[in-house]
């Protein structure tokens, strides 16, 4: 089913989820018991994120290498897993960054074959390399290209003429953020860029983690304002250790509140999970009591705290 229908048919709350694959070579079992452990939540879907190749140094006997590699694997392989095993709908993340148009296609098709349907289009992180692209390949730099190209795929309409093409039917997410991005000048530019994802096809939107609802609630009403009527998911993580309180603002690019800074950082290093799980329980009832639609966890690799603040919920 596509993600615009669960929302649409849902008589409660929809909750879902987003995982990471484990790195190169790593542990399936503890993946399984990760979407065993959040399958008993019912969730319709679970997004899954794709990584490409980036660089890293490796210490070797004769000293500090650069490499290119691919450090997380195995999205396709993880969503036919969760849609033919646990009958979840799977939402692979697709990536400008780090993919030819060309390869986009490809993995797009080897979903279709999978029976795979919904993809959330974003444009990713920086790769750290450029990569290096064969004549005539180029990449999609912006969301909304790769948007417009899934709504190709969607029409029959491929990077090659091909005759009978089959079409895909691919309902689209894509990102937004409550706090802008942080290329954006603003929130109302940055909200015209959402608009234009969503002109080009976009069928929902899941936000950027965030700590404080007012930021969300202020996006919502400035995407209503600016036309964009889709349906907007809140993206919400649990804070669990004091290095997150750097981490988090340094990689996302969103604020922590003092309130919940100042309780962290008084806190035992074994109570801050504590802190966190009782942070996200009042945050996501606010949402709920506000009219969110549903709540998107990023649970990344373990389940422990979002067990907690949905077993604290009004659900």
């Amino acid at each position: 089913m596509r993600v615009t229908e669960h929302l649409e048919r849902a008589d409660e709350p929809v909750i879902s989820f987003e995982i990471i694959p484990p790195k190169r070579g790593g542990d399936l079992d503890s993946l399984l018991e990760l979407i065993e452990d959040l399958s008993r939540h019912r969730p319709p879907f679970i997004d899954i994120t794709s990584h490409a190749a980036e660089v890293i140094y490796e210490e070797t006997p004769t000293g500090i290498q650069k490499r290119v590699k691919r450090k997380r694997p195995g999205t396709l392989g993880i969503c036919a897993l969760i849609q033919n095993k646990f009958q979840i709908d799977a939402v692979p993340h697709v990536l400008c960054e780090g993919f030819t148009r060309e390869e986009s296609e490809d993995f797009l098709i080897e979903l279709h074959y999978l029976g795979i349907d919904n993809v959330l289009a974003i444009q990713g992180d920086s790769a750290g390399y450029t990569k290096p692209l064969e004549h005539g390949r180029t990449p999609n730099n912006h969301a909304s290209e790769l948007i417009e190209q899934i709504v190709d795929l969607n029409k029959g309409i491929f990077l090659e003429d091909l005759l009978d093409a089959s079409p895909t039917d691919f309902c689209i997410g894509a990102a937004g953020y409550p706090e802008k991005h942080f290329e954006a000048p603003n929130l109302e530019t940055d909200v015209g860029w959402v608009k234009h994802k969503v002109e080009s096809g976009a069928e929902y939107i899941v936000s950027q983690m965030f700590f404080d609802n007012d930021h969300f609630f202020r996006f919502v009403d400035e995407c209503r304002r600016q036309g964009v009527t889709v349906p907007i998911i809140p993206g919400l993580k649990i804070l669990r250790t004091k290095r997150q309180l750097t981490s988090i603002p340094r990689v996302f690019h969103c604020d922590i509140p003092p309130a919940l800074a100042e309780e962290v950082s008084a806190a035992e290093p074994d109570r801050v999970g504590d802190v966190g799980v009782a942070w996200a329980i009042e945050q996501s009832q606010e949402l709920l009591d506000g009219g969110a639609p549903s709540l998107h966890f990023y649970v990344m690799s373990n389940a422990t705290a979002v067990n907690q603040v949905l077993g604290g919920l009004d659900l």
